[in-house]
């Protein structure tokens, strides 16, 4: 499985208030060691990594998860709750 972040950076530089907030929960829940890669959208930047990803995917919120997994579609989770509920909880112990 591999999971991708994508956080948005607003056209100041300065990261989402949403985007730090979960940031902040996945620190605090050990969870980071899930996310494989994050990747920014930068508000300024429509060429940037995370908004062609979020274009690709069609993601209007931030920040949002690409899930892989090898023989399976790719999810795209927006809600971090969600994401831990189906993803990070169901990871083996």
């Amino acid at each position: 499985m591999r999971i991708t972040m994508v956080k948005k950076e607003l056209a100041d530089g300065s990261p989402c208030k949403k985007c730090r907030e979960v940031q902040e929960r996945l620190d605090k829940a050990g969870q980071m060691q899930f996310i494989d890669k994050v990747v920014v959208a930068k508000e300024s930047d429509p060429t940037s990594e995370g908004s062609l990803l979020a274009d690709f995917y069609n993601a209007d919120k931030a920040p949002f998860f690409i899930v892989e997994e090898e023989g399976q579609e790719t999810r795209i989770f927006t809600i971090y709750f969600k994401l831990v509920k189906e993803v990070f909880n169901a990871l083996p112990a």
